[in-house]
């Protein structure tokens, strides 16, 4: 038996997120990934994947694995995975691990990141990818904001509905938020004014990347100040905090190990 590690990169848009659901026909990246192994493999097995990103939400590197009977070479499984995916979904490498390698627990953190369109006329290139806000917006009391965040805190303030998680303590590492005023396509410079907002954690709760970048933006908007921000991660009150922000916006970026 062998744990082939995959790195995945997918788009999203057209998927009700990472893990398989209950209800039949309902579309996964999980779901599509484990089909894809039995056609190659002849094998039903599970997919593990270091992170469930929900519907929407899209992935620069996820990383999964999954258990093998199969003697094929890893770039023959990365080839023949990719040829029976769907184009919005590509494995970056395939590899041997360790049997007791799991991506999600031996994760030491993950890294998310989320996209903002602040102009009035919206990249009709981006529109799948970030949030357009057409409020002017304050990214020094963004900035501020954020790092009362930093820390091992009680983040239910920030939890979504049906989360399931039993401790709701996460560890936040680092909050970056930076304003560019023009972004690469294609070898395309777009011009606008774009906000990145990065989280690096050791593990999330359900929509809580999200649900900061919520907050932060009623901040930005003034209707809120910086040092609000830890009164309401304090409060671990989900009411008190600010939307959930469109999950088109949000991107797993990296897993740390």
């Amino acid at each position: 038996m062998r744990n082939i590690v995959l790195a995945i990169q997918y788009d999203g848009t057209n998927y009700n997120g990472w893990q398989i659901q209950s209800a039949p026909k309902t579309v996964t990246i999980q779901g599509v990934l484990q089909n894809a192994v039995h056609k190659i493999t002849g094998e039903f097995t599970r997919v593990t994947g270091a992170g469930r990103t929900d519907a929407g939400v899209h992935a620069v590197c996820q990383i999964a694995s999954f258990k093998t009977s199969s003697g094929l070479e890893t770039d023959i499984i990365q080839k023949a995975l990719n040829a029976n995916l769907p184009d919005d979904i590509r494995i970056l490498k395939a590899e041997d691990k360790d049997m007791a390698f799991n991506p999600r627990f031996k994760a030491k953190s993950k890294i998310y990141s989320y996209l903002i369109s602040n102009a009035k006329i919206d990249s009709p290139f981006l529109r799948r990818y970030s949030w357009n806000i057409r409020y002017e917006l304050d990214i020094d009391e963004m900035i501020s904001s954020v790092q009362y965040l930093i820390g091992s805190h009680d983040f239910s303030s920030f939890r979504g509905s049906g989360c399931g998680a039993r401790d709701t303590v996460r560890t936040i590492f680092s909050v970056s938020i930076e304003n560019y005023r023009s972004m690469e396509f294609m070898t395309f410079l777009l011009a606008g004014n774009f906000i990145k907002i990065t989280v690096e954690a050791d593990s999330f709760l359900r929509h809580m990347v999200r649900n900061i970048v919520g907050t932060v933006f009623e901040i930005g908007r003034k209707r809120w100040k910086a040092e609000d921000m830890k009164n309401i991660l304090l409060a671990a009150n989900r009411t008190l905090a600010g939307r959930t922000a469109p999950a088109r916006g949000l991107f797993l970026e990296r897993i740390n190990y």
